[in-house]
């Protein structure tokens, strides 16, 4: 799954431990899904978009 999670979080001016702290999971994790080797679980993408406020489309893509 391609994701915009890098860039929001840059943007954001986030380091990955702290948004996976917002998030309720390990840094390990942002650092998989933002390489696109995990694709977080639905609750974990609703919690992202609601952290960014934007619909969960503009930051996960279906490849």
């Amino acid at each position: 799954m391609n994701n915009r999670l890098k860039v929001l979080r840059a943007e954001n001016d986030l380091t990955q431990a702290q948004l996976a702290e917002a998030l309720g999971v390990s840094r390990q994790t942002i650092n998989a899904i933002e390489k696109g080797k995990f694709d977080p679980s639905l609750p974990l993408a609703f919690k992202a978009a609601r952290l960014f406020k934007l619909p969960i489309e503009s930051i996960f893509q279906d490849q």
